[in-house]
């Protein structure tokens, strides 16, 4: 960080300057009270605002708003016809402080078209990981029949949705895979072969072990749950880490949070602060249920768990910003300059006690809170609709 302040103006929906703070000339100024006023939605022609600059992480900040690149939320479930897994576009997206989403494998070859579609009527921009498996999260078992893998629809959709699609999801854990066993992710490695994309492997309960899952990952595969607190998580009974997740960090597999209803645990996250195993991507693996009733309720609250957990603000907003922009290979989503359509995300740190909660029900109490206040986004201001 720079800890320059600098005013940027946005103009038609770009970011036509940044300026030494006070310099800059436009139609509207926004401030932390401002924010808190504005309507919900509302046409951005020019905003200037005085923030301190950084090149490294994306992020800038102002008292008492920070702005950062839009956030990039790596594991969401944004096909709402889909329960329990399952949610509206822009209710887990520009409401909840998020520009970017990316669907962690709700559809696979039968609705990937639908789960695009959508994405073209939202204010969110929508990525997506596609389910091997063809029907999606229809069920929660997807790959408990190896008939669903279809291989050439896979390749069709991809075809068909190339713009949309980042990598192939698969879910390898008891309770998606049933007798199936680690044979659904020897089908998704050859997959990613054949077709370039990395994976997105989700993990979990037992069968199959961890330590079959693990040394099946090449780099810039994606781990996610990494920080899961089940019996077959990543690090042993006293917190050290298996052997196969030094070996896949090694091999350059990239360690998502993807926090969800049932995958995230303090006690691991701590374990794996300790031994600097921190994550590359945070995301929050939000759907209906997590939103509105907890642990996730949104990106803000889960970065609020690792400013707890002792990660600097730096760090926890680059995970969201410039690293999840990285691995997409769209690194005009996590950076802020001249000439680039303004996507931003507008947020307050808060010095005041929340009950945090993991996906076991552990509680802690941390004096610090992030809360997402709006983002602009294709030329308009939309104001968050956040539970911290």
């Amino acid at each position: 960080m720079t800890g320059e302040e600098i005013d940027i103006v946005i103009e038609d929906g770009k970011i036509s300057a940044i300026t030494a703070a006070g310099q800059a000339h436009g139609d509207i100024g926004w401030s932390g009270q401002e924010l808190a006023g504005a309507p919900a939605t509302s046409e951005v022609s020019s905003l200037p605002g005085r923030v301190d600059a950084t090149d490294e992480t994306g992020m800038a900040s102002a008292s008492p708003v920070y702005v950062s690149s839009g956030w990039i939320d790596m594991h969401v479930h944004a096909f709402p016809e889909f329960d329990p897994y399952g949610d509206e576009i822009d209710e887990i997206g520009v409401k909840r402080g998020v520009t970017t989403i990316v669907d962690a494998g709700s559809c696979g070859a039968d609705r990937i078209g639908d789960l695009v579609a959508g994405g073209k009527q939202a204010d969110t921009n929508l990525l997506a990981f596609l389910n091997i498996s063809r029907i999606g999260l229809k069920r929660i078992d997807e790959l408990s029949k190896l008939a669903w893998i279809d291989r050439e629809k896979v390749k069709q959709s991809i075809a068909a949705y190339g713009d949309s699609i980042v990598g192939l999801k698969a879910r390898i854990s008891h309770s998606v895979v049933r007798e199936s066993g680690v044979e659904p992710l020897r089908i998704a490695r050859e997959l990613s072969r054949e077709t370039g994309l990395p994976l997105m492997v989700h993990i979990g309960s037992a069968p199959p072990d961890i330590r079959e899952v693990i040394p099946l990952l090449q780099r810039k595969d994606i781990i996610t749950h990494y920080l899961n607190g089940k019996a077959n998580n990543l690090f042993d009974a006293a917190g050290e880490p298996l052997q196969v997740l030094r070996d896949a960090i090694s091999r350059g597999v990239h360690l998502d949070v993807g926090h969800g209803t049932a995958s995230f645990s303090f006690r691991v996250a701590e374990a794996a602060k300790r031994h600097g195993i921190g994550p590359d991507t945070i995301s929050t693996d939000i759907y209906r249920g997590n939103r509105l009733n907890g642990p996730v309720y949104s990106m803000a609250n889960v970065l609020s768990k690792f400013l707890y957990l002792g990660y600097p603000l730096e760090e926890a907003i680059a995970a969201v910003t410039t690293r999840a922009a990285q691995w997409l290979g769209r690194e005009e989503l996590g950076r802020i300059r001249v000439g680039d359509p303004a996507n931003l995300t507008l947020f307050t740190v808060e010095d005041k006690p929340i009950t945090l909660v993991d996906s076991e029900g552990e509680q802690r109490v941390s004096d610090r809170r992030i809360e997402a206040k709006g983002v602009i986004t294709h030329g308009k201001f939309i104001k968050c609709e956040v539970r911290a």
